[in-house]
């Protein structure tokens, strides 16, 4: 299996230049206690190239490639410029089974049963005021090319705005948002579904489902089963000590002021990790005003 896996991956990075569809990442679990999966990746920008198709083709988050390259403009790249690509991070502080989406990075983690794997797939969540649930749940249904209801304050909103009734039932096809294939957490209205609007990927911009290109769901549909458990957590800050020593971050934005009111993401856990160095902290402080979402590692005493 390892050896396939290696093997397609291989394939993809020669032949991978002709196509920019969307493949999923596969990583070795790491040993023991560490937590750091991938390598550092670099990009030069040619003619032509901008972000949403970079993105596609590294299948990353498109707002996870703006903050790692805070200064290149995303949608006219300069010619030669190299962009860091983020494909290293650090595991989130979950159980290493069934499905992990951190919605602070915008990644959904599957780790395969009885395999020494994890999948890694960019995610679009809900915007501000249509929250995606942090929840432990498990997939309850799947549905392949699903109908759409749209609720009613859409309906409302949608009539407003065209002056005409909107569907009560969108059937599949190219005008449902859900796309060929949806996966239900347990009985609730909230999916992981496809799209027909492949920028919705890597951004917050759905109506509180969790949104994947039609390459990633269509895979994910084949090889999970129903039960499978879905775990959704907000970890803006993911930390690691390594074998080697090293104490790794990786800082992200936490979602909006308004529905982090009172939190307070600089925990006990992440004073105890720098052992309370001032310098340390400071680091972590500033990451969080400005964060590029990359591994880093943090300056030992």
């Amino acid at each position: 299996m390892t050896k396939l896996i290696k093997s397609l991956r291989n394939f993809v990075i020669i032949f991978g230049s002709f196509s920019f569809a969307s493949v999923a990442s596969v990583y070795q679990l790491p040993a023991g206690n560490s937590k750091l999966i991938g390598e550092k990746v670099t990009y030069l920008v040619e003619q032509g190239d901008y972000f949403q198709a970079l993105s596609e083709y590294h299948n990353v988050g498109f707002l996870a490639l703006i903050a790692a390259n805070p200064n290149v403009d995303p949608f006219l790249p300069t010619k030669g410029t190299l962009l860091e690509i983020p494909k290293q991070m650090l595991l989130p502080y979950a159980e290493r089974k069934g499905i992990v989406i951190n919605l602070a990075e915008l990644r959904l983690y599957y780790f395969p049963p009885n395999e020494p794997l994890v999948y890694v797939f960019p995610v679009g969540i809900g915007r501000q005021g249509l929250t995606t649930p942090r929840v432990i749940s498990y997939i309850g249904d799947k549905r392949k090319n699903p109908t759409w209801t749209p609720p009613q304050e859409m309906r409302e909103r949608y009539k407003e705005e065209h002056g005409k009734e909107m569907a009560k039932v969108i059937p599949a096809g190219p005008d449902n948002p859900f796309g060929k294939y949806a996966l239900r957490l347990a009985s609730s209205e909230y999916l992981i579904h496809g799209t027909n609007k492949r920028m919705g990927i890597g951004l917050r911009a759905s109506s509180g489902c969790i949104r994947m290109y039609a390459e990633d769901i269509e895979w994910l549909y084949h090889n999970i089963k129903v039960g499978t458990q879905v775990r959704i957590v907000e970890q803006p800050i993911k930390m690691s000590y390594e074998p080697d020593g090293q104490k790794l971050i990786e800082i992200h934005k936490p979602l909006s002021d308004e529905e982090n009111i009172g939190k307070n993401f600089f925990t006990e856990a992440v004073a105890q990790f720098i052992q309370h160095d001032d310098q340390q902290s400071q680091i972590i402080k500033q990451r969080l005003e400005k964060p590029s979402g990359l591994v880093e590692s943090l300056p030992l005493r």
